[in-house]
């Protein structure tokens, strides 16, 4: 094993001990005690079933990282990376075709060993807790949709990566970048509208009392709202949630039913006061030009060893090529994006507390944003106590307990 080599097996071996340290520091600080803030909310058994899902998912979790570790090792040392390498190439295909051929046997293989995993997390776990609303239909079709997108926009993607690295010499990377800004910025637009329909129904939001008080609040903050839907979230699970996406004409806020039937009026008018406090505050905007400039800092990076012999040396390939070259990038990236990750979740928590304010301000109601955010803490059964290491590794929202303190109330 040569020097690179010895980087990559390091870098995976302290990023898996890490977050094994992390969810033991975890585990650890679970109490019996009930927060003081979530008397009347959770009762004692129920605090203690939200306990012990965090203990099933989290030694679940174990497992597949101990599989996905074991599975890598497997592909590196057992030299299948080289021996699909040599198969793939025998097929005499373009090197674009060949490329897509490689990356997608190794995907391939990647879904089918999850899918098991997928499949206990669902209809064990989620069921045993009462979360779970997955039909086997429902799982089925999401499985060939998803695969099928898959297929269609990651094949683009990366047959984009294997033209540009190909063939437009040593600016490649930057006309690379250039094409992946556009089409990062065009998804933006296509998922709400076109993609995420296949999985959901979004039914406009109906008139009553609810439209009527969410309007009037966008009006009070001069955010122009017409799209406000409600997502079939209970057809997968009883877990609740709202978010905003889109721009434009395209910009629309969802709620779960889930989570409409949950919560008062007001609640739901304090939870959507803190989505449009990211987009008042440019939390999205933000966000999109974060992820333009890390995918020019990975491909900027990605140039300069993507013909770097050593790299391929060291998962024992004797001929490099573009599409190996990714691959192999990626795992020597891991360092980086482990740190970048800590920073932009600490970003993303600070801009939490930015859309809590604004929602606090602006609706005059902190105590409706506190109880819904209690309430849907409870019903998703949620980790009230997490470790700081853990939620620091962890976490793009502050910790539950922190983010009521933050609005000051009990």
């Amino acid at each position: 094993m040569n020097l690179i080599g010895l980087i990559i097996l390091i870098t995976l071996v302290f990023d898996f001990l890490v977050h094994l340290v992390a969810d033991f520091l975890n585990l650890k600080q679970l109490s019996p005690n009930l927060p003081e803030e979530f008397k009347g909310y959770y009762d004692q058994e129920k605090y203690q079933q939200s306990q012990k899902y965090l203990k099933t998912n989290t030694k679940f979790n174990w497992l597949i990282s101990f599989f996905g570790m074991g599975a890598i090792l497997f592909l590196w040392f057992g030299k299948i990376f080289s021996s699909l390498d040599v198969i793939v190439r025998s097929w005499n295909f373009s090197p674009i075709i060949t490329g897509l051929i490689y990356m997608g046997i190794l995907v391939l293989g990647r879904s089918l060993i999850s899918l098991p995993f997928d499949l206990y997390s669902t209809f064990v776990i989620e069921e045993r807790y009462g979360f779970n609303k997955t039909t086997w239909k429902t799982y089925l079709l999401d499985l060939i949709k998803g695969t099928i997108l898959t297929i269609i926009i990651g094949g683009l993607v990366a047959s984009g990566i294997l033209y540009f690295f190909g063939y437009a010499g040593e600016r490649a990377w930057l006309y690379c970048w250039i094409a992946m800004t556009l089409f990062m910025l065009i998804m933006h637009y296509l998922v709400p509208v076109w993609i995420m329909p296949l999985f959901n129904k979004f039914t406009p939001l109906e008139e009553g009392e609810l439209r009527e008080a969410i309007l009037s609040y966008a009006r009070s903050i001069k955010f122009p709202l017409d799209n406000i839907f409600i997502m079939d979230g209970s057809k997968r699970s009883k877990k609740s949630n709202a978010f905003f996406t889109g721009f434009g004409n395209h910009k629309r806020i969802v709620l779960f039913d889930t989570l409409v039937e949950q919560h008062s009026t007001s609640e739901l008018v304090a939870i959507l006061a803190h989505e449009m406090g990211h987009y008042q505050k440019k939390h999205i905007l933000q966000g999109m030009i974060v992820g333009i400039l890390q995918v020019g800092l990975m491909l900027f990076l990605l140039s300069f060893f993507i013909n770097y012999q050593g790299l391929f040396e060291a998962f024992y390939l004797e001929q490099k090529s573009v599409y190996a070259g990714l691959i192999f990038f990626a795992m020597l990236y891991a360092p980086i994006d482990f740190i970048l990750n800590i920073f932009l979740n600490i970003l993303s928590r600070h801009n939490e507390y930015q859309a809590d304010k604004f929602s606090m301000e602006t609706t005059q109601d902190s105590q409706s944003l506190a109880e819904a955010l209690k309430k849907l803490s409870t019903n998703n059964l949620s980790n009230l106590t997490p470790h700081p290491f853990y939620s620091f590794l962890n976490y793009s929202h502050p910790p539950i307990l922190e983010r009521l303190k933050y609005l000051k109330v009990k």
